[in-house]
């Protein structure tokens, strides 16, 4: 050894550095045991004996006993819940809605399962998901190949034309967020006899959403509509060829071709590849699978627009073409087949829409509309949309009877029951926006009441 060299100092080994204790590495931990039992007692030698991480794992131990299987462990803080301790299903190629919430579903007719009603009580916000959007069909949903799907237009045109799907989709598209409702939504109301006992059974045919295509004038000038063509025949491709007679300046001022909505395509209830938007315009109008569009000079008469889709009046007459959805509200809590569970405060809340335009104003009654008070319009408030209103309320415990109306931008207010009855009896089911009636017992129990 050199005279110089001097032999290195005995050391005692360097123990490698515990990797640091992040949210990711406490779940990829525990992810590796079968369950909180076997998971949390084994951070401790993984993480180190002194520290902010053992004292976490040692407190993470103590609130969750390791003899206690994840299933009967508490959800409550400060306990850890079950859902903490393990890693959850990854990302799938469609999005999927809790199991918790399975059972807000449609409701379909039993006796013929044409139509199925959206879910009104149990939604929040103004958007309809596209599963729970409520559906009509006249002749089931048909099975469109989309790549073989056309949309003729001709009649009185400069120029008739057969459009593919792709070479609509070439056009300037627009959206728009609006509310589409049957013209027969409702119309349990008329009689006492029939009244529906929920929300959804009594006004379920009626649903909000955001669509996309392209505006039908657009089309029409492509093709060189004659200003002398004053009426359109929209036809759609289901087994029942459903077929309406519309007016071209309705046609021109606002409708659509719709081939999106809420951000996807249709879904095939709702016309999927192609239809026909009418914002604020009675449903049947609004032509789903939509095929073909011819000009003319009147209208066509159709069975859907004279055995059908008419309100038959006490001497025999039938009002026809009542084309717009005028405005109507409906409260959603609390409503039928709903029980308050106790006295106290309470927000009232609910639908308000017109196919007029704007609602400008919505009053809420809790005592059968002796009294009326405004609500709250929660925004955005949009025209021809569903608008959200909110009341607060608090209930003494003693029976009431709720009621709300709704007022829009033209001036026109929610009739009621009685005074549409007065105006045109009750051999129609159509166009029905009489003020809904739900009487909160003193139980709590909410029921649909005829006033």
């Amino acid at each position: 050894m050199s005279p110089d060299a001097r032999p290195e100092p005995e050391r005692d080994p360097v123990p490698a550095p515990a990797p640091a204790l992040t949210r990711r590495r406490m779940l990829q931990l525990m992810g590796t045991a079968s369950g909180m039992a076997a998971g949390v007692p084994a951070l401790a030698p993984l993480l180190g004996s002194e520290g902010v991480a053992t004292q976490g794992a040692a407190a993470m131990a103590q609130a969750t006993p390791a003899a206690t299987p994840a299933a009967a462990a508490s959800a409550l803080p400060p306990d850890i819940p079950p859902w903490m301790l393990a890693w959850g299903p990854l990302a799938s190629p469609y999005g999927e809605r809790s199991p918790y919430e399975k059972g807000v579903l449609r409701i379909p007719i039993a006796t013929t399962f044409t139509d199925s009603w959206t879910p009104l009580q149990d939604l929040v916000g103004t958007i309809t998901p596209n599963s729970l959007f409520y559906e009509r069909t006249h002749a089931g949903v048909p099975q469109i190949d989309p790549a073989q799907h056309r949309l003729m237009v001709h009649g009185m045109v400069e120029r008739p034309t057969i459009f593919t799907m792709a070479d609509l989709k070439r056009f300037p598209a627009v959206s728009v967020i609006h509310f589409l409702e049957c013209s027969g939504n409702s119309g349990s109301q008329w009689k006492e006899a029939t009244l529906k006992p929920t929300a959804q059974e009594a006004h379920g045919l009626l649903s909000c959403t955001e669509w996309t295509g392209v505006p039908v004038r657009t089309i029409l000038r492509e093709v060189g509509w004659k200003p002398g063509g004053t009426w359109l025949l929209c036809e759609g491709a289901d087994a029942a060829a459903m077929t309406r007679s519309i007016p071209a300046e309705k046609a021109m001022e606002d409708g659509l071709l719709v081939y999106g909505q809420n951000g996807e395509a249709l879904r095939p209830s709702q016309g999927y590849p192609l239809r026909l938007i009418l914002p604020g315009w009675e449903g049947n109008m609004n032509i789903k699978w939509l095929r073909r569009i011819e000009v003319g000079t009147a209208p066509w008469e159709t069975r859907e627009e004279t055995s059908k889709y008419t309100d038959l009046l006490p001497d025999g007459t039938a009002r026809q073409f009542t084309f717009v959805m005028e405005a109507k509200s409906v409260i959603t809590f609390p409503s039928g087949g709903q029980t308050i569970p106790e006295p106290g405060f309470w927000e009232i809340r609910g639908y308000a829409w017109s196919g007029r335009g704007k609602i400008t104003g919505v009053e809420v009654s809790t005592d059968g509309g002796e009294t009326w008070a405004f609500s709250t319009l929660q925004e955005p408030v949009l025209p021809i949309s569903l608008t959200r209103f909110r009341f607060p309320w608090t209930w003494d415990g003693r029976p009431a009877l709720l009621q709300s109306r709704a007022i829009d931008e033209t001036g026109y207010v929610q009739p009621t029951i009685a005074q549409l009855v007065a105006a045109r009896g009750v051999n129609s089911t159509y166009h029905m926006n009489g003020i809904t009636t739900w009487a909160v017992a003193d139980s709590g129990e909410v029921t649909d009441v005829y006033r």
